[in-house]
């Protein structure tokens, strides 16, 4: 990035196990770009308190709460920002839009678009690694995917999607 160019804040919008962790790895190699996951600080400041789903909502707020104007301040600072956080819902990308407004930042909402029985599939094969800081099983996909909303265009975002048609 230069130093006339806008810095971006790249959002993730997947339904677990959709790819949303490895795209954000691969978004950060880009010049003056870093990274914040929501599940590696969940875990390091909550892991032994995260049980439920309703545990992580209401840790995955708090959480929200410092992190947005830490992620303001690196986008006026010049850096863009790979929020590894669920960009899933309207009210999630909300959140994220009015942070890229508070800091007159750019924008790019990437939306996986991988279906169920692949997402399923790699989710088995995480919990099977133990290589992920949560172990959300079948059952928590389908509660999270009942509340999955795939943006939409009167959200106002550039939406670049990412299809996967096979597991490969």
């Amino acid at each position: 990035m230069s130093l006339n160019s806008q810095p971006k804040l790249y959002m993730l919008c997947g339904k677990i196990a959709a790819g949303k962790s490895t795209l954000s790895t691969k978004l950060a190699t880009r010049p003056h770009t870093v990274a914040i996951s929501e599940d590696a600080w969940l875990a390091r400041l909550y892991k032994n308190q995260i049980s439920s789903l309703d545990d992580y909502v209401f840790y995955s707020a708090k959480l929200r709460d410092v992190i947005g104007p830490h992620v303001e301040d690196m986008l006026r600072a010049g850096l863009s920002v790979v929020l590894d956080f669920p960009a899933n819902t309207r009210n999630q990308r909300r959140w994220m839009r009015q942070l890229c407004v508070n800091a007159n930042a750019g924008h790019e909402l990437h939306y996986l678009d991988t279906p169920d029985e692949v997402c399923r599939q790699r989710l088995k094969a995480r919990s099977l690694s133990g290589a992920h800081n949560f172990a959300a099983t079948s059952r928590d996909f389908g509660i999270v995917s009942g509340f999955f909303e795939p943006p939409h265009a009167d959200e106002g975002f550039e939406v670049i999607r990412h299809e996967l048609m096979a597991l490969v």
